[in-house]
């Protein structure tokens, strides 16, 4: 890969690189802006962590020396030591740990000895670890490709995982997008297929067939099928017109279509995502998640089961006013369910029959994300279930992995990677308010050394999604809005119509109507914290990335009332949008039908149409190589904008995708929105 520099250049100038460049240094930057971006790089990054099956020992990945690393330790913390297929720290970058069944073995995925420039695929290989025995970790397959999702038969004999053979990128949608060139839509395609490796000998057995681009897999209890979801290629695009697949574990084996969303017999299902299948203990049953999920990996809906012999799906959880997110069966008749409950993580089990699954006990909220980094809201656990781990983090406590006994409490931390790390900005508090019929729920944050006897600006963070929600974490360098507190703004975090949290019918309350009723919850939150706390409504400023990228376009058509806006990643014209981006198949499930047949509907949301209202300061920020939300649309609006005559600003980042990688850019685009509200919303009275 071609070496990322640093883009930058003053506020006042566009910025359009699509190639790196050396550039001259940042203007005078706001020294309290400067110490705020030190704080937040302190925080130590611990990205998984897994339990092994008897419960005695603990390994997680966490950044050292700028590449992640394994560690393994006692289950209560104690002993960490490193593991590593490494000649020389930091080498390489190691990751993707899964327990072998005998709780001695663990594999993970690393780059180690392998010659990066020979080829333009990634390079990767499977490593076993000794964890009781010691010595270095043996490497047992080498494979050209992306590899990750780890996961063991219960025999101990076979390691599945996902795999793009020559693969030149992650696959992911939220990755950089390879550079247009060639035939479009048919040259240079990868596909992601579930494979497995004979852990005796280190054969590797690609299952699924090249004609689909698999997203998640599951082995059947006794390893002799796999359940997985897919569609045809461009996986990018497809995933939300996935099916649910059954084969036997074999290359070459015949792929039965087990649950079609878009088919007839689905009923509820008709237009909705699938993801997570997980086999039941005795294999009759294969459970997953439905709902209306606007990206992969961002998980939420009603949980639903079908036959594992065929059969028509059945929604186990509808009407429920929470959301779950990941599910592992407990027993033929009981799940364990991770779910978003009003901006709050929990922990459930569910009681489950033919036709119904029902909350039986709840095991702990926490005001905190919660995973083990496999999955959203993941939780990894002992082969008994009577132990649990994962990494939390809220706005109180930077990551830390958690474990102890399964219970009705959280367990407590049992490392202290980020314990001398304290919050810089002021207390977090739920507020909650009704709206429309509508019970609504979003997240404030106080600014530091807060004084009611003050008047404070405050910034509106809308989440992206928009099919996802705001809960508590620890910021990053990356964007968000915690920093913003830190310099003396109150920042309000809602979580409106098509967020997790309240049930699947409020998800889908905002299908076509992108901006409208989720603005007026947004509003009328507003209207509730100023009726709490001490906010300058003449200081309001509003922001957001990816879909809250596009609420910040598109809000100041609508209102006046926010006099400063910074818009990452945004959609400003909805209709031009649909030919624009890589990801077209998550539109029709939001707006009922693709823009060719109803273009009426994507325009009324499109911020361009209503350019003329705008009189808000708006910087706008992008990806050059953006597949989900293409940087063309950031041009739009900041070209609309300056024949408006509105201050603008848009800065281009080169090689970056719809997240970006590369630590300088992160820091820059951050530095850049806290200097813009500095400018035009001044945080002191």
């Amino acid at each position: 890969m071609p070496k990322r520099s640093r883009l930058i250049l003053p506020l006042s100038l566009l910025t359009v690189a699509l190639a790196p460049h050396a550039f001259a240094a940042t203007p005078t930057v706001d020294p309290r802006i400067e110490q705020v971006l030190t704080e937040l790089g302190k925080a130590q990054s611990i990205q998984a962590v897994a339990l092994s099956p008897d419960g005695k020992q603990l390994a997680w990945v966490i950044r050292r020396d700028d590449k992640p690393a394994i560690e393994v330790a006692d289950a209560d913390g104690r002993h960490a030591h490193r593991v590593s297929a490494a000649t020389t720290p930091g080498s390489c970058a190691e990751s993707g740990i899964a327990w072998a069944p005998d709780s001695r073995r663990l594999a993970f995925i690393a780059n180690c000895h392998v010659d990066l420039t020979s080829t333009k695929a990634m390079q990767n290989a499977i490593y076993l670890a000794d964890t009781r025995g010691g010595g270095t970790p043996a490497r047992l397959a080498a494979l050209q490709g992306y590899v990750r999702s780890l996961q063991w038969t219960a025999d101990g004999k076979s390691l599945g995982f996902l795999y793009v053979p020559g693969a030149t990128r992650h696959a992911s949608a939220v990755a950089a997008a390879k550079p247009a060139a060639g035939e479009i839509g048919v040259s240079g395609l990868e596909v992601q297929r579930v494979a497995s490796v004979d852990v005796a000998n280190g054969t590797l057995r690609e299952l699924t067939p090249a004609t689909l681009y698999a997203y998640e897999f599951d082995w059947s209890p006794d390893g002799s099928r796999i359940a997985y979801t897919a569609a045809p290629p461009p996986g990018d695009n497809n995933w939300w017109i996935a099916k649910l697949y059954v084969q036997s574990a074999q290359a070459g084996a015949d792929a039965r279509v087990l649950v079609d969303p878009a088919g007839t017999a689905s009923g509820s299902l008709h237009g909705l995502q699938i993801a997570l299948p997980r086999w039941s203990p005795e294999a009759a049953r294969i459970a997953f998640i439905g709902g209306l999920m606007s990206d992969q990996g961002a998980t939420g809906g009603d949980i639903y089961a079908v036959p594992a012999g065929g059969g028509a799906p059945v929604d186990l959880t509808p009407g429920i006013r929470v959301t779950p997110s990941w599910l592992r069966w407990s027993g033929p008749h009981s799940l364990l369910v991770s779910q978003v409950s009003n901006g709050q993580s929990q922990l459930a089990d569910y009681a489950v029959s033919a036709t119904r699954a029902q909350q039986q006990r709840m095991h702990f909220t926490v005001p905190a994300s919660i995973g083990d980094g496999s999955a959203s809201m993941a939780m990894s656990l002992s082969a008994d279930l009577r132990r649990v781990a994962f990494v939390q983090s809220s706005y109180t406590a930077a990551s830390e992995v958690h474990a102890g006994a399964l219970g009705h409490a959280p367990p407590p931390a049992v490392t202290a990677f980020n314990a001398a790390l304290k919050p810089a900005w002021g207390k977090a508090e739920s507020v909650e308010w009704n709206n429309e019929g509508f019970h609504v729920q979003g997240w404030l944050l106080y600014p530091a050394h807060y004084d009611a006897k003050k008047r404070y600006p405050m910034i509106v963070v809308v989440h992206g999604g928009p099919s996802s929600a705001v809960i508590p974490r620890w910021p990053g360098v990356g964007y968000g809005g915690a920093p913003l507190a830190a310099l003396g703004y109150f920042v309000f975090m809602p979580n409106p119509r098509g967020s997790f949290g309240q049930g699947e019918q409020y998800v889908q309350a905002n299908r076509k109507d992108f901006g409208h009723g989720d603005l007026r919850d947004i509003l009328a939150g507003v209207d509730a914290v100023e009726k709490k706390v001490p906010v300058d409504d003449q200081r309001l400023g509003l922001t957001g990335w990816s879909y809250g990228g596009f609420m910040s376009m598109f809000a100041p058509t609508q209102t006046q009332r926010f006099r400063a806006v910074v818009a990452g990643a945004g959609i400003s014209n909805w209709q031009s949008y649909y030919g624009q981006n890589l990801i077209d198949q998550w539109m029709p499930p939001f707006f009922g039908a693709s823009v060719y047949d109803d273009p009426a509907v994507y325009a009324k949301s499109s911020a361009i149409n209503f350019i003329k209202q705008v009189k808000t300061p708006m910087l706008i920020v992008a990806g050059d190589r953006d597949a989900e939300c293409p940087a063309p649309q950031s041009f739009e609006m900041w070209h609309a904008l300056r024949a408006q005559n509105v201050p603008t600003s848009l800065v281009v980042y080169p090689n970056e995708g719809h997240h970006f990688v590369d630590p300088a850019h992160q820091r820059d685009v951050l530095q850049r929105a806290l200097a813009w509200f500095a400018k035009y919303l001044p945080a002191s009275n």
